[in-house]
């Protein structure tokens, strides 16, 4: 790694938030649709690393039935060995009421669940409707915050959907206002496939805060399918978003979404907020031996062209 030492220069800009969370989903939604099973040991010494390299949110798995998700069907095995690591939270994914039981009798003190934008994308990955599907979420957020977990909403398509087409902002809203009032502290807006573009970004984050949803309680979930992830992540927090998802070395898709590519790069997201001067507490070093690391057990290079540029040797 030699001839950057010192870069990226920091160059602040004005309007941007001092600190970024980021929200790390390389162990789940990264790993998630790898033909090949994981081994629970590596998925366990993934999130070490990811920890030790200094992100304090990463999601560990998903408490989905096996059936749909196997390669995430180790949960009840890889949580305890992960779950004492001390400052990192370690939110995990449930579905339903079953996947809530099995996440509370692990001691998990946050999980997210996973809507939808617009009935095509609800109808491919849930099975039901918008409405069935929000209908099916609300008992389990109840009961989650009433045990004192905190609760994240994802929330797909919000840009585009490869069976509908665009998405009206307002029909966005109105999905992202009922996760807010079902008792979601966070919302995470999904670009699922990669279609969104920082006007469009912009427009959407504007309306929500019209309708009472503020930045602070929202989450950016951007893939780069079309080369926009970093520009709409840019747009997201000079519209006052403090919190961004993203994979450690750029893994990951959607399976239920066929032109979906991978997440936004940790790296990559890195590599431009040390660049802005925005403090994530992240090693990009010690980030980037990570992915390394875990590319070489996938058997293929990572995607991230922060991981490409900075582990190649002369």
């Amino acid at each position: 790694m030699t001839g950057t030492e010192g870069l990226p220069m920091t160059v602040r800009a004005p309007g941007l938030p001092p600190r970024v969370r980021i929200h790390e989903v390389g162990p789940r939604d990264g790993l998630q649709n790898e033909k090949s099973v994981v081994p629970v040991e590596v998925k366990a010494e993934f999130i070490r690393r990811l920890a030790a390299a200094g992100l304090t949110t990463v999601e560990a798995t998903s408490f989905v039935h096996p059936k749909w998700v196997p390669q995430l069907a180790d949960a009840e095995q890889l949580f305890p060995m992960v779950g004492d690591l001390p400052g990192v939270r370690l939110p995990v994914l449930v579905p339903n009421d079953r996947g809530l039981d099995r996440a509370l009798g692990l001691g998990a003190r946050e999980i997210a669940v996973f809507a939808s934008a617009t009935e095509s994308f609800a109808k491919a990955n849930l099975n039901r409707t918008v409405d069935e599907a929000l209908a099916m979420f609300a008992p389990v957020v109840t009961r989650a915050v009433e045990h004192g977990l905190r609760v994240r909403g994802y929330l797909s398509m919000c840009f585009g959907d490869p069976w509908e087409g665009p998405v009206p902002v307002e029909q966005v809203v109105t999905v992202c206002r009922r996760l807010i009032d079902m008792g979601c502290d966070e919302l995470s807006l999904g670009d699922t496939i990669g279609v969104a573009t920082a006007g469009h970004v912009r427009a959407l984050l504007t309306a929500l805060h019209d309708k009472g949803v503020p930045s602070s309680r929202i989450a950016v979930h951007f893939h780069d399918t079309y080369g926009q992830a970093l520009a709409n992540t840019l747009a997201a927090l000079q519209c006052g978003v403090s919190t961004v998802d993203a994979s450690a070395g750029g893994l990951g898709g959607c399976p239920y979404a066929k032109s979906a590519t991978g997440n936004l790069a940790t790296e990559d997201l890195v590599w431009m907020l040390d660049g802005l001067g925005i403090e994530t507490g992240v090693d990009l070093g010690r980030l980037t031996a990570t992915s390394v690391w875990m590319a070489e057990q996938l058997g293929r290079p990572s995607p991230s062209r922060t991981v490409r540029a900075l582990s190649h040797k002369e």
